[in-house]
């Protein structure tokens, strides 16, 4: 047997392959001894088959047996016969026994394939019954969901599906030695696709015969496909045919009537009046339309006409009824009975010239199966129906003009099929490549490459380069015969329990739009199907029609309802036609695995039915550009079809049905979606890119933002997404940088602290000598990282990988591999961790980021002390950098004194090694050591006005009392910036309120305790300042927060306890500091005499009392040293302060005068005004507040000097003046020093520029009043 060959020569093969020279040969032996049973078996079987191969016997009135022994004699001297014969004449069922009468069918079955099941069925029951046999013994038949082919048969009838569906277990057809291909001018996709296959086996397999059996003359185009195969042609007995041309009334159509059903009634009428018993074959199109005109024919002829329906779909019991039926029948049918069978009897035809033929329409990319006009071919078929057992007759319902216009074959299926089902079934059945596949009619390339795009579209295929595999949804696919956009959608539908409506919808989709709008009634029919209109998708507005004519049971009432509507009655029909047929099929696979998708239980029916639409049109998807104006898939721009629903709405997305193009390209039959729903069904056809790729501390992943797109349309952007999985290289990287490298974790991890603490403290090495390279880089730790945690993108990786290893032992770093140099220890020490300024020590921060605001060394000061903070050590730098420091202040001074000090690093470090011994403020310390090496002299002013590098000035930073900045700065000012802790809220700690109650006192008239401290600890990080304060004729002990504050207070307090334990001395010398009446004159410019006589005695307490003391002993001896001086001291001060007011009012008495006298002269009056300036600004109101003893003696010579200038600046102006510019040039450095003092300054140096001062006046003096005398000599030089 055939069959038993092929597996013997594979295992054979196998065998010998594996064979070597040590092979045993038992083994070998072992290995045949079953091949060898198999073929004995097989022979005997074979020799079993020859012998009882049944007695062939052939009909006498069939024209095919006259050309028997031809066709045997042919069929043993050629491998391919194509055989031509009219229908009837009796190909289908003697073929296959003159091939088992030419010896065939022994070493395997005879296959004949038949494009319909009811001619399988019908041609093995008549093939079984000729040979005298039941069906099941030598003759079988195949056909889907039912296989009656016993093992011992020699003859086969199948459909052409089943012999295309054994191709997955037999590729090569070993089960047949001789195949028959039937009807195969009927040229259906799987007869084009057996044709194909029997050429490719030809060359393979010699021994099989194959035999192309046709109906019409197109035979040349199958022998030559076959290599000139040879051709016998087999004419039927053949009665003359009257033709009758009755072409259909289409006016009816109006009337909602069918035309070509009310023809064909009408030719029937016709036949019955001419003969009352002739048997009547009528040809319809659709199911619907043979179940209409037999229901109608019933009532219109005698109840004894048989009238039978005759369609692929009937039930087989009712299919024999035309068979088997005695008596005038009518047969109503569609193209089954065209070629497919014979039906015995006819003598009349009616042929509507319709048939139902799919077709592919492009621009929906969907097959359709429109009513279509036959090919003359075809309708030569049909009238030879009448004519096999008398003369016949054949009604025509279109006119001869019409048939001659008619193409004289059917277009063959390939070209007019949607290449996606018929690639996608080549797939599945494995026929190979498109392209290679030898069709007899070649597809189009562009029509395969669109068919490849749509699958890939609708998810059946993945295409890997030139490989093309099938996904399982695929694979379901392509077990339905249907369109692929249909067959899509309905497994969607399955998943979301939506069958029926997507039925519905795909149906409508396929066939030819129901709804009509006539010109002159375009608004009435808008207006009467407004009903329907649904705001959001055609769709639903489709299915609203459906859903209301469904409702209707009679044929009359769907008629007006149609009418109504504006609706075609014939397309609604077809739509109810196309729908059952969808169903039908869609059923016989429901029961098939497919893999459900979770639908939500509250996912509304609208998105359910959308998504399931998205499903097989997802290439039509648009969005909103502006306007009216949408853009499409790959760019393409359209309008929303003006008759949609949704035209004037214009949603955002929308899903097309199709796309025309007319005036511009317009989206018809429309709905509205959500991008969601598009990225859901869009699977593997979405585009993803991700940008800013990021760690994110909040999820402990690496993120991105992703951008979703399908056919070029955005459907998703800016979408956080865990970037791990999609690109775990960069993840990693990107983990490793900035989650473990920069510690950028919420989690606290044991191995990420002890690294963190271990690089700090040796970072701080490289901050402190300013340069990098100390340390291991970034780099150097995030290597140390991805060398220990390759593969791992966030913590939830980070926290498997350290409990397998055990612990985080393996993670942390030690100094060897971090220090990539390690400095001397004596270098270090010049770079201490803190600095000492009078008695406090301050800790010292070091960052190394030249041009950032804290680069360089920064004094942290607790905002508690900033008011003991003493300026002058502030201008100093640690050891490590002094030399640097001099160095660029030496680079900075002006070119007089820098040309004396090169080259200037030498005398930078010769400097720096002085400067060692030197104490105080650095500026003067500089000046010092510079003159006394160098013998150049630099004012210490300059040295702050000069400009240097931000790191060789401290930066000083006041913290509060956690630690947080306050206020910062590189001049010694910003610790005058800072508020008082109390008015920070420091005051409200609790500690501070437990500190006042430790030492605060109120209504104090004595000191009556032993001690006052300057200042207290309140906690860990704040200091109190206790301060005697006045009170309401007593004194009370108070806490500051400043030493500022608090000393000024103080002092005031001390002063006025005094007062109050010394009332009677000091209410007796009161009385007795009175001034006298020149004097009481002279007070006006100074308040008057009472004010001045009050001030005068504040004065005296203030400058005996106003003293900072803590301590009772030294108090009392304050009080009594101050008794005992009160009435000397006020007197002395009393006297002094008399002799100012007195010289001061003549001075002012004698201005005035000279300026009556000079009111014209412009130059004196100028001087009078400056020399009046200079005596308000030497005599202040409170003068004696400002002034000790010794300077108030000297202030009236200073006025008397001034006097004196006035009187002869009177005489001379022109001499004042140049006495005053020698004054010029030491004023203004007066003037600088005072404004360098006023932002802060030393106590030293207020003294020096307060000195300076006094010499200025000393030197008018002897500028201006010489004969009044000098306190000490006194010159410019």
């Amino acid at each position: 047997m055939l069959r038993d060959r092929v597996y013997v020569e594979k295992r054979l093969k196998r065998i010998l392959k594996g064979k070597t020279q040590s092979s045993p040969a038992q083994r070998i032996i072992k290995q045949l001894k079953p091949l060898e049973k198999l073929l004995k078996e097989s022979v005997e079987c074979r020799s079993l088959r020859y012998s009882n191969k049944p007695e062939v016997r052939y009909p006498d009135n069939l024209p095919i047996v006259s050309k028997k022994d031809e066709i045997i004699s042919a069929l043993k001297t050629n491998q391919v016969v194509i055989i031509c014969g009219e229908t009837g004449s009796g190909k289908s069922t003697q073929i296959p026994k003159m091939c088992l009468e030419a010896g065939r069918g022994i070493a395997g079955m005879i296959g004949c394939t038949q494009p319909r099941r009811i001619a399988a069925t019908t041609i093995a029951y008549r093939i079984a019954e000729e040979l005298r046999e039941e069906l099941g013994r030598s003759v079988g038949y195949k056909i889907r969901f039912s296989d009656r082919t016993p093992q011992e048969a020699y003859i086969k009838i199948m459909t052409d599906g089943m012999l295309l569906a054994e191709t997955h277990g037999d590729p090569g057809f070993y089960q047949y030695d001789t195949l028959i291909i039937d009807e195969a001018h009927e040229r259906s996709v799987n007869i084009d696709f057996l044709l194909g296959l029997v050429k490719r086996l030809l060359a393979s397999r010699p021994e099989l015969k194959v035999i192309i059996s046709s109906a019409t003359l197109e035979t040349e185009k199958f022998s030559s496909f076959f290599d000139n195969a040879p051709v016998i042609e087999v004419s039927g007995k053949v009665f003359p045919v009257e033709v009758r041309y009755r072409p259909v009334d289409l006016e009816s159509e109006r009337d909602g009537d069918i035309p070509y059903v009310e023809a064909a009634l009408g030719a029937v009428e016709e036949i019955r009046r001419e003969d009352a018993i002739g048997d009547i074959l009528v040809f319809m199109p659709t199911e619907q339309d043979i179940i209409e005109t037999c229901e109608r024919l019933r009532g219109r002829l005698d109840d004894k006409e048989n009238i039978l329906p005759l369609f692929a779909r009937l039930p087989g019991h009712r299919q024999k009824r035309v068979y088997t039926t005695r008596g005038p029948k009518v047969v109503v049918a569609t193209n089954v009975a065209e070629t497919s069978l014979t039906i015995p009897g006819i003598r009349y035809v009616v042929d509507t010239g319709l048939a139902r033929i799919s077709r592919y329409v492009a621009r929906t990319r969907t097959t359709s199966l429109p009513i279509s006009p036959i090919s003359q071919a075809s309708a030569e078929q049909r009238k030879g129906r009448c004519g096999r057992v008398q003369r016949g007759i054949c009604i025509r319902l279109y006119s001869e003009e019409d048939y001659e216009k008619r193409s004289l074959y059917t277009l063959p299926e390939i070209l007019r099929a949607n290449l996606a089902e018929v690639i996608l079934r080549m797939i599945y059945l494995r026929l190979g490549d498109m392209q290679s596949f030898p069709f007899v009619d070649r597809p189009n390339p562009r029509s395969v490459k669109d068919g490849l795009d749509l699958l890939v579209e609708l998810g059946a295929i993945e295409r890997e380069g030139e490989k093309i595999r099938l996904t399982g949804i695929g694979r379901q696919m392509a077990r339905m015969p249907l369109d692929p956009r249909v067959s899509r959608m309905l497994l969607e539908a399955r998943g979301m329990d939506c069958v029926g409506e997507i039925a519905v919808i795909g149906a409508a989709l396929s066939v030819q739009d129901p709804r009509e709008r006539p010109v002159e009634k375009a608004s009435l029919a808008d207006q009467a199907r407004a009903c329907f209109r649904d705001e959001n998708s055609d769709f639903l507005t489709l299915l609203n029609i459906w859903n209301t004519y469904k409702t209707i049971t009679t044929n009359s009432l769907k008629r007006k309802f149609c009418k109504d509507y504006f609706l075609s009655y014939p397309r609604m029909r077809e739509w109810e036609g196309v729908h059952n047929q969808i169903l039908t099929i869609f059923k016989e696979y429901s029961s098939r695995p497919y893999k459900r998708r979770q639908v939500s239980p509250t996912m509304p029916l609208y998105e359910r039915i959308h998504r399931c639409i998205l499903s097989g049109f997802l290439s039509n998807i648009a969005v909103k550009k502006n306007g009216g104006i949408y853009k499409g898939a790959k760019g393409k721009e359209l309008m929303i079809f003006p008759g949609s629903s949704l035209f004037k709405k214009g949603p955002e997305w929308i899903v097309a049905a199709e796309m025309v193009k007319t005036s511009r390209l317009f989206a018809r039959t429309v709905a509205r979606v959500e991008p969601e729903w598009i990225e859901d069904v869009g699977g593997d056809l979405c585009k993803y890119s991700y940008s800013n790729p990021r760690w994110s501390r909040a999820s402990g992943k690496v993120v991105a933002s992703e951008q979703v797109s399908v056919f070029g349309l955005i459907v998703s952007k800016g979408r956080v997404v865990p970037y791990g999985p999609i690109n775990p290289d960069e993840a990693h990287e990107i983990f490793v940088r900035e989650a473990l490298v920069q510690g950028n974790i919420r989690e606290r991890f044991g191995f990420l602290e002890h690294n963190q603490d271990l690089i700090e403290s040796l970072s701080l090495l490289e901050h402190k000598l300013r340069r990098k390279g100390i340390v291991a880089d970034e780099e150097s730790i995030k290597d140390f990282y991805s060398e220990r945690l390759a593969g791992v993108y966030d913590l939830k990786g980070l926290r498997k990988r350290i409990k397998e290893a055990g612990s985080d032992e393996f993670l942390r770093m030690r100094k060897e591999d971090l220090l990539v140099e390690e400095p001397e220890e004596e270098l270090l020490g010049r770079f201490p961790d803190s600095l000492k300024i009078d008695d406090r020590v301050f800790r010292l921060s070091y960052r190394f980021c030249p041009g950032k605001e804290e680069d360089g060394i920064t004094v942290l000061v607790p905002s508690s002390v900033t008011s003991e903070v003493q300026p002058t050590g502030l201008d100093w730098i640690v050891p490590g950098l002094l030399n640097e420091k001099i160095r660029e202040l030496i680079k900075a001074l002006p070119k007089e004194y820098r040309r004396k000090l090169i080259p200037v690093a030498k005398t930078a470090e010769a400097i720096a090694k002085e400067l060692k011994q030197v104490q105080g403020p650095l500026a003067t310390g500089l000046s010092e050591v510079i003159q006394k090496k160098f013998d150049v002299f630099i004012p210490p002013k300059i040295w702050s006005s000069l400009k240097i590098p931000d790191h060789l000035k401290l930066r000083i930073s006041v913290v509060d009392p956690k630690g947080k900045e306050i206020v910062s700065g590189r001049e010694p000012g910003v610790l005058r910036k800072v508020e008082t802790l109390s008015e920070m809220g420091t005051e409200d700690t609790d500690a501070w309120k437990v500190a006042r109650g430790q030492w605060e006192r109120e209504g104090l008239k004595k000191w009556d305790f032993e001690q006052l401290p300057q200042k207290v600890q309140v906690d860990e990080s704040t200091v109190a300042y206790p301060a005697l304060e006045p009170g309401q004729g007593c004194v009370n002990i108070k806490l500051y927060a400043s030493l500022k504050d608090a000393m000024a207070r103080h002092v005031e307090g001390v002063r006025v306890l005094s007062c109050l334990e010394l009332a009677k001395e000091l209410k007796f010398l009161k009385r007795s500091m009175k001034l006298d009446e020149e004097a009481r004159q002279a007070s006006i410019y100074f308040g008057g005499p009472q004010a001045l006589e009050d001030a005068l005695f504040e004065r005296v307490t203030h400058i005996l009392f106003a003293r900072d003391v803590r301590t009772a002993k030294a108090y009392y001896e304050q009080l009594m040293a101050g008794k005992n001086a009160l009435r000397p001291l006020s007197m002395e001060l009393l006297e002094a302060c008399v002799a100012v007011i007195k010289q001061y009012a003549e001075a002012r008495q004698t201005l005035s005068s000279i300026g009556s006298n000079n009111s014209q002269n412009m130059e004196v009056l100028r001087i009078l005004k400056e020399i009046e300036g200079d005596l308000r600004a030497l005599v202040p109101k409170e003068f004696f507040k400002e002034y000790d003893l010794d300077t108030l003696k000297n202030l009236p010579r200073y006025l008397r000097a001034a006097t004196v200038r006035a009187q002869r600046a009177a005489y001379d102006p022109m001499k004042d003046r140049r006495k005053r510019d020698r004054l010029e040039e030491p004023f203004r450095f007066l003037r600088e020093m005072q404004a360098e003092i006023a932002s802060g300054a030393s106590e030293e140096k207020r003294k020096a520029v307060g000195e300076y001062r006094w010499m200025m006046e000393e030197f008018k003096v002897s500028l201006f009043a010489q004969e009044l005398g000098t306190a000490y000599p006194i010159s410019l030089n």
